[in-house]
This record gives structure tokens, C-alpha cells and sequence, in this order.
């Protein structure tokens, strides 16, 4: 809001004042004055792609046909970025029993990000195995170390501790692989939820394998400690229509560019972004926490009263 106020003050296009005053790609890794350091961005690009998509230029003929249909039309302008993964370190246990199941212990929790997939499509690319044969257990204390879901950091932290932990069950398998079979280590290959002998027809299943332990398992921990948080930014533009004789407000247009990195599941991103557009609009247009003026009394104490965003 303060670019915003500067660029009306001074006559500046608030797109162009904003990419003036990115930082450029060549600056990366970029220490910031509190002293994070950005890893990477490409700031101007994406809210340029932005306002392409918006169509800003167009929009003043946009607002001339909302006069005409006696309506206010405005729009809004922003860029972020977002610091991702509070407390960088994440432990994750996995077990594979004699029937061929990999159970995933995590102490992260799912509450709506998608985690079951997520976590699932990460250890199938590990293990090279099929999705059903994949438990996910989450947050019990009893049976997984961790931390917990706060602060963004299940899918890039716990995910990372997920991918490790597959490596290990590999890795392990490989060495109780190498003595069932009497062969040398490094002539142990690891695909499609089998350990072979390279170059020859012999080998043992990750399953088999796990029927001939004592315990009639494999089982691994393995902790995760990225280098540093990651930093996600975008750019999106709201453009809205408010009746002047009813106050009443309709948002005709929102668009989102954002660089989130690589994706895992294509699904889970598109709904993450829009839930959180939802929930944004929530707090701009629907919700508010108010009390009688007299009496002090809070009027919205339940959501029969305190408005959120729904589908």
C-alpha cells in the first residue's frame, strides 16, 4: 500500500515503480536488511506475466463500460513473497512389513494441504512402488518423532525428511540384501521393489527381504535438515465492481501468478492458491469482529454471525 500511495503521488505507474525497485535476478542470493537471504527470484518477470494476464492495460475501457452500466469498477495491485519452512528440521520413520506395506510415520498433520498425496507420490517415486501398497501414520506420538505442521513447512520440511528416509530404506536394504545373497555391496542394485545382483538374473524383494529380519520388518529414521527456508512470491491483481446505491461488491476478475518451485502434485497447488485468493477475500469483503456499541457485547461469536468465505 505504501508503493501504491507513492505511485499516485508522484504520477508514476504503480506496475513500473514496482519492478523499478525489484531486486534483479543477478542480485541472488540477495541478504535482505533483517537478514534472511533470498536464494532466487525472478520478481519483475512474474508480476510482469501478471499484469499481461490481467489485462491491465485494457482497463480503463473496463471502467468506462462499468459507468455506463452505472458501476464503480477499481482494481489491486500486489506482490509477495513468503518465507516457508519455520523450524528447519524434521525426522520421519518408515517400516516395511513382510507383506510388502510401507508405512510412513511423520509428525507433521494434515489439515487440509493434501499431505496423504503428497507424501504418497513422494515415497512411490523413492521405492519405485504402487501407491496402494503405502500407509501414511501423522502425528502420533507414540509411533513418529517430528516436529508438526507450523509455519509452511510439512511439504518442503517433513517432505524432504520423507525423501531421505526413503533413500535409507534403499540404502539398508541394500547392505541386508548383500548378505542374504552372499554378494559385495556394490554390486547391489536397487528397482522396482527389488534388490539385484548386477549383471546377473538373482535377486530378492524388498518384502522377502523384510520376512527374513528377526523382526519380520525394515524399519529406518532418518532427519532432515534443509540449508535454508524457501521463499515462494507472486504477483496477482484484483479488479472489482462496487453499486453505488447498495454498497454491494462483486470481484469480476482475480488473477495469480505464482512461483512456487517444483511442483509435487499439480492438483494440490491450484488449490492451495485458490483457497487462499477465498480466504483473502474473506478478510477484505465478508469478515469482521464487532461489538455492540452499548453494551460491549461481541455480536459475531459463532459463524451464524462471523461471515467466512464457503463453497
Amino acid at each position: 500500500r505504501l508503493i501504491e500511495s507513492a505511485a499516485r503521488e508522484m504520477r508514476i505507474d504503480p506496475v513500473l515503480l514496482r519492478q523499478k525497485n525489484m531486486i534483479t535476478p543477478n542480485a541472488f542470493p540477495y541478504r535482505a536488511p533483517l537478514g534472511d537471504v533470498f536464494d532466487t527470484g525472478e520478481f519483475a518477470r512474474v508480476l510482469q506475466r501478471a499484469v499481461e494476464a490481467a489485462d491491465w492495460s485494457g482497463f480503463e475501457a473496463r471502467r468506462v463500460a462499468s459507468l455506463q452500466r452505472g458501476q464503480l469498477r477499481g482494481r489491486g495491485l500486489s506482490s509477495y513473497i513468503e518465507w516457508t519452512g519455520a523450524l528447519l528440521t524434521e525426522t520421519v520413520d518408515i517400516e516395511v512389513d513382510a507383506e510388502g506395506h510401507v508405512t510412513v510415520f511423520s509428525g507433521t498433520m494434515a489439515m487440509g494441504q493434501g499431505l496423504q498425496t503428497t507424501y504418497t507420490q513422494l515415497i512411490t517415486e523413492v521405492l519405485q512402488l504402487p501407491a496402494k501398497s503405502v500407509q501414511l501414520v501423522q502425528g502420533d506420538t507414540d509411533r513418529a518423532n517430528g516436529v508438526g505442521s507450523v509455519g509452511s513447512r510439512s511439504a518442503f520440511v517433513g517432505g524432504s525428511a520423507v525423501v531421505s528416509a526413503g533413500r535409507k530404506v534403499i540404502a539398508r536394504g541394500k547392505e541386508l540384501a548383500a548378505d542374504a545373497m552372499e554378494a559385495a555391496l556394490s554390486d547391489i542394485e536397487y528397482r522396482a521393489g527389488a534388490f539385484h545382483i548386477a549383471g546377473t538374473d538373482r535377486q530378492i524383494g524388498l518384502a522377502q527381504l523384510a520376512s527374513q529380519q528377526p523382526e519380520k520388518r525394515i524399519r529406518v529414521t532418518a532427519t532432515e535438515t534443509p540449508s535454508s527456508p524457501s521463499w515462494p512470491n507472486g504477483a496477482q491483481v484484483a479488479e472489482v465492481e462496487i453499486d453505488p446505491e447498495t454498497g454491494v461488491v462483486q470481484v469480476v476478475a482475480m488473477t495469480s501468478v505464482d512461483d512456487i518451485g517444483r511442483i509435487i502434485n499439480h492438483m494440490i497447488v491450484e488449490g492451495q492458491v485458490q483457497g487462499g485468493i477465498a480466504q483473502g477475500l474473506g478478510q477484505a469483503l465478508m469478515e469482521a469482529v464487532t461489538y455492540d456499541a452499548d453494551s460491549g457485547q461481541l455480536l459475531t461469536g459463532s459463524l451464524m454471525d462471523y461471515t467466512v468465505p464457503r463453497a
